[in-house]
């Protein structure tokens, strides 16, 4: 029996009739942006992120990128972001005209190293965008710290962290504002794209959708030149209908993710397993092994009918979209060893532990293979 990385077809249709009288509910209403199923999905989500604003948006990029036009960051600025990362958190920043400035992660957690964070701060640096790789929480403590010292502006990238907490609060509101994404993939996944922004600050909130509407607070009068970017009535609907399972399914994700690491404690093959520090609660967003041979181990298991994703293969400073910054290989050598090696196994709400025990059996199998 194949096993898929993540089977979205059994995690939508177990909510297939809601889904259906949510888009019964929006065909009828005859209103599709900016009305009152965004509304309701707004104060629910910043409800359950604990934060006093959710502002929807039209993916987890402009999420990100809203923040940082938002907070007036442009030309000439300087944003710390993570060398081990998907490239949105880097294009957010280079589309406001800055530059983002790299800094290693703590190579057990992948997440940004706190450590190394104060020799790359310049008199133009205006913010850090810590990101919840994975599902688990950045060390967001001596980050918050390091912003304050310096009057810097805290930017979580929560696009893979719906529920994550970090010393017990949770993602979303542990920094100045938040950027999540909804794409259907997250642990709370639209079916399209979407995003939101969480703040505690109601002047940033209301930037926010002005920019998000065309640079307008009143239809047709433009305080500022604005974008295109709102979560449509139909995706805050769904994301509705998602939103009070997202718990149960964050818990079993935890449950698999638990029976990968106790099965796999003797680490077969000198695989490496995910390490979650005492203070963080991931959300299980993705399951991510290492294995210097991991081309030919994601071959293998692929024969064996066990579906992999590389997450990510190539690291930002070095895509052809940033050669004008000049980096090289070697510049960033624990994000390019991360990046040559991580694989991420099967991981998600609908998954049993019985999958999970054949996908165990798989790897052990390829593995073994692989020292021959």
């Amino acid at each position: 029996m194949s096993i898929p990385f993540l089977d979205l077809k059994a995690i939508n249709l177990a909510h297939a009739d809601e889904m259906e009288a949510a888009f019964k509910r929006v065909l009828n209403s005859g209103w599709f942006i900016q009305g009152q199923e965004v509304a309701q999905f707004e104060r629910s989500f910043a409800a359950y992120c604990n934060a006093e604003h959710a502002i929807g948006v039209a993916n987890g990029l402009d999420a990100i990128f809203m923040i940082l036009k938002a907070y007036g960051i442009g030309p000439g600025d300087e944003v710390i972001v993570p060398s081990n990362t998907f490239i949105a958190t880097w294009l957010a920043v280079s589309h406001c005209g800055a530059t983002p400035i790299p800094v290693e992660p703590v190579e057990a957690t992948y997440n940004l190293d706190p450590a190394k964070i104060a020799a790359a701060i310049t008199p133009r640096t205006k913010a850090i965008m810590p990101v919840h790789l994975y599902g688990q929480p950045a060390d967001m403590q001596p980050i918050m710290a390091i912003a304050r010292q310096h009057g810097l502006k805290v930017i979580e990238d929560s696009a893979q962290a719906h529920g994550a907490r970090c010393h017990g609060q949770l993602a979303g509101q542990l920094g100045d504002a938040a950027a999540f994404s909804f794409y259907p993939g997250k642990n709370l996944g639209a079916l399209g794209d979407g995003g939101a922004v969480t703040t505690n600050d109601a002047t940033l909130a209301q930037a926010i959708r002005t920019l998000g509407n065309y640079g307008s607070r009143v239809k047709y009068y433009n305080d500022v030149a604005g974008y295109n970017s709102r979560l449509d009535e139909l995706q805050a609907a769904l994301l509705s209908v998602k939103l009070p399972s997202l718990d149960a399914g964050n818990t079993q994700r935890k449950a698999i993710a638990a029976f990968y690491s106790e099965q796999l404690a003797d680490r077969p093959g000198g695989i490496v397993l995910p390490v979650v520090p005492e203070w963080a609660d991931p959300v299980w967003h993705l399951y991510v092994i290492r294995h210097p041979q991991r081309d030919a181990l994601a071959k293998a298991l692929a024969a064996a009918g066990v579906g992999t994703i590389v997450h990510y293969p190539v690291p930002p400073h070095l895509q052809p979209a940033y050669a004008e910054l000049g980096y090289k290989q070697g510049d960033f050598p624990i994000a390019e060893a991360i990046h040559r090696e991580v694989l991420s196994l099967p991981m998600g709400p609908t998954m049993t532990l019985e999958q999970a025990a054949q996908v165990v059996a798989a790897l052990r199998t390829a593995l073994a293979g692989l020292n021959q």
